[in-house]
């Protein structure tokens, strides 16, 4: 049988009779495409004109030109060049492709031999060999799955982007359906099917082996078919590839490739092996390689090593060859977790929380899920992220799927194995669909409802978790609006309610222990816990035992711009707008109306309005106002936002960021009953000093900077001398 010479087509330009000729196949393909073009065109044109005749009179429909129908063109070879040279980013893949498509050839045979038991008559198990030759320069694959032959190589390898695993797929099921029609469906009858075990989806993973080569070499022979059936394909990738007869003692298909000289790390024993390890170390099938030889030890002396006769190679399996995370989770202990955690993230120490699930139905996927003990070095580079690698059907896919998890559970570290998850060509990204969202989604509400469950169970496990992920969760009201409720059950602060900066108090814990007259929710937000601590707002909610919530994270103060309310309880700040003392003052609660209550303060203080009209005066281009205070006991002055403005230590946040924050004056309060405040004249000639020492004062109490603390001490020197 002489030699073909052909060109690699595009899917949409084969026409492959499934009994043609295998002889006359090219000759075939060439007819039947030139004769279905023909007639398509004439059958567009037929239907053309009787529309057209049905529709206008015939004057006018003997002018209208004829509707003509064409197929896209392809040139072939740039066409190669872009699957080889864009898909993929990393060239290393080429061999996960390779062993991706030998296992489903096995896989096919396994299924074809439950009806056909004359297809695995050798005897021999299922499985894929790795083989390289030095000397030449070759890397092989080989497998002794189903096979192909003369037409199959032409359809499935010279034919770009034809699924063989796709189309046979398509077969069987079509094939179930008919076996089943009229029957009762089986509610479980999918799970066997062929399709839950094979890989291939897309018909161009075996080019990727022109990422690394110079000429491919497929020699293949269909399980079944006689030894003289055998067929060599060969092509460097350049659009045409050669077809010829061989003979071929075993079934199956080894693919040989001719590696380029710059490629000669494929040629390395560990470096195969770490690619195995890395993408399919969890296929079903064995994965072997010939055992590395032992260097003798006369190799050191410049003799020439003979080398020995020709024999068969010591064959070991390099793959684990079954799936950790596909194990039932009652027969995987607490130690089998901890080594396989070790081996995924590289931590030596036992994972805070295992999460192992199986989901069956519409998608069928497992997870397994890990919460370091430790926060990873890198947690707070959003960018770089190492958390859940993704399998489809357990062959490695990405080291870090992040549609799987969102940006706030970043330190959860573990793994996803769809079924069916739907990739790209390359299968290296994730296309963007509703399985892909239910998955993420489902996720989620598995992490965050087993820390829901420690965190009511377990308050000991919860606050070493909180203190190392704390901050994290708590990007999550603001990212994930979806889950809002299930994060806020999992916020905690520090509070006035505890003498030490942990935060260990929930929303719901203070809500408990709300007096029945207090209407909000009241915390402080401040650049460290010591500041807020020591923040003379606190004054007279210390004064009346009211808890406030000190919050010194930067991400509270977006926490609290999207939480308002919790159980009904609005969340005010205690530094910004006005104080309702009604409901932190017993006495003030005796008074009819808080009008009164202030009416009465006016009235009180009304000595007090030439110095407050002095202080305004001198700090103008400051402050937005001056009054007195009903929030100080201790300190002299304190810096107010208004109700709408931007709170100061959110403006500081903005500026250390680089982002330009409004220009918006505080309201400085002072304290009527404090001894500097009742001693400065506001006639004498050091009134305008102390009123800038009192708002420098105010500044520093909020763990702000001074503009200029020369200045400060200046005025200070000034009024210590006097």
């Amino acid at each position: 049988m002489p030699l073909e010479k052909l060109r690699i087509s595009p899917i949409s330009r084969i026409n492959h009779h499934p009994h043609a000729n295998p002889m006359t196949a090219n000759k075939s393909t060439a007819k039947a495409t030139a004769k279905a073009t023909k007639q398509s065109a004439s059958k567009s044109t037929t239907k053309a004109t009787a529309k057209s005749t049905a529709d206008k009179p015939a004057d006018q429909s003997a002018n209208k030109p004829a509707v003509e129908t064409h197929a896209f063109q392809t040139e072939v070879q740039q066409l190669l060049h872009l699957i080889i040279h864009s898909l993929y980013s990393n060239k290393e893949i080429f061999l996960r492709e390779l062993i991706s498509n030998a296992s489903d050839a096995c896989d096919k045979l396994r299924f074809l031999a439950l009806t056909d038991k004359g297809l695995l008559d050798d005897g021999t198990g299922l499985g894929i060999w790795i083989e390289v030759d030095e000397q030449k320069k070759t890397l092989s694959v080989r497998d002794n799955g189903i096979g192909m032959n003369h037409a199959e190589v032409i359809e499935n390898i010279g034919t770009i982007a034809r699924s063989g695993t796709r189309k046979f797929m398509q077969q069987m099921s079509a094939k179930s359906a008919g076996e089943n029609a009229g029957k009762d469906a089986d509610k479980n009858a999918n799970k066997d099917a062929p399709g839950n075990s094979f890989i291939g989806q897309f018909g161009v993973g075996f080019y990727s082996a022109f990422l690394v080569a110079n000429e491919v070499t497929v020699l293949t022979r269909r399980a079944g078919a006689p030894e003289s059936a055998g067929v060599k394909w060969v092509s460097n990738g350049d659009g045409e590839y050669t077809v010829e007869p061989i003979e071929r003692s075993a079934h199956g298909t080894e693919v040989i490739l001719q590696l380029q000289s710059d490629q000669q790390e494929y040629l390395e024993d560990y470096r195969l092996r770490t690619i195995i390890s890395k993408y399919s170390n969890h296929i079903s099938l064995p994965i072997q390689m010939p055992k590395a030889s032992e260097k003798d030890d006369s190799s050191k002396d410049n003799t020439i090593a003979v080398p020995p006769a020709e024999q068969a190679p010591d064959w070991e399996t390099v793959n684990k060859g079954s799936a950790f995370w596909a194990m039932p989770k009652n027969k995987i202990s607490a130690k089998d977790h901890h080594a396989f955690y070790t081996a995924l993230t590289y931590d030596p120490e036992p994972p805070a929380v295992t999460l192992h699930n199986r989901v069956e139905g519409k998608m069928e996927y497992i997870s397994l899920f890990y919460i370091p003990a430790k926060a990873p070095f890198d947690l707070w580079d959003r960018e770089q992220r190492h958390g859940i690698k993704l399998y489809v059907r357990r062959v490695f896919i990405a080291e870090d799927a992040k549609q799987l998890m969102p940006n706030y559970l970043r330190f959860v570290r573990g793994l996803v194995d769809s079924a069916d998850l739907p990739l790209n060509v390359s299968r290296e990204f994730l296309q963007q669909n509703k399985e892909i969202d239910t998955m993420r989604a489902a996720s989620v509400k598995k992490v965050l409802a087993e820390l829901k469950k420690i965190a009511s169970k377990d308050h000991e496990k919860y606050a070493a978790l909180w203190k190392e992920y704390g901050r994290v969760i708590k990007e999550g009201m603001i990212e994930d609006f979806a889950n809002r409720d299930a994060i806020v059950a999992l916020l905690r602060f520090a509070s006035t309610h505890v003498d030490d900066d942990k935060q260990s108090v929930s929303l719901t814990d203070y809500c408990k222990r709300m007096p029945s007259k207090q209407k909000a929710i009241y915390y402080l937000t401040a650049d460290s816990h010591a500041s807020a601590k020591s923040s003379p707002h606190l004054e007279v909610f210390r004064k009346n035992d009211i808890e406030v919530l000190l919050l010194s994270d930067p991400v509270d103060e977006w926490v609290v711009g999207h939480l308002t309310t919790h159980e009904e309880k609005p969340l005010q700040s205690i530094a910004k707008g006005d104080l309702d003392i009604a409901e932190l003052s017993g006495e003030a609660a005796a008074k009819d109306t808080d009008k009164e209550n202030k009416d009465s303060a006016d009235a009180q203080y009304e000595h007090l309005k030439p110095l407050v009209e002095k202080i305004k005066a001198v700090l103008d281009e400051q402050v937005k106002d001056v009054r007195i205070s009903r929030r100080l006991v201790d300190s002299p002055a304190c810096l107010v936002a208004d109700s709408h403005d931007m709170g100061g230590n959110m403006e500081r946040i903005m500026q250390a960021i680089g982002q330009d924050a409004p220009n918006a004056k505080p309201i400085l309060e002072i304290n009527p009953q404090h001894a500097i405040v009742k001693q400065i004249d506001a006639t004498g000639e050091l009134a305008a000093d102390w009123a800038r020492v009192l708002f420098d004062h105010a500044v520093l109490a909020e763990g702000a900077a001074l503009k200029d603390p020369g200045d400060y001490v200046k005025r200070i020197n000034k009024l210590l001398a006097r």
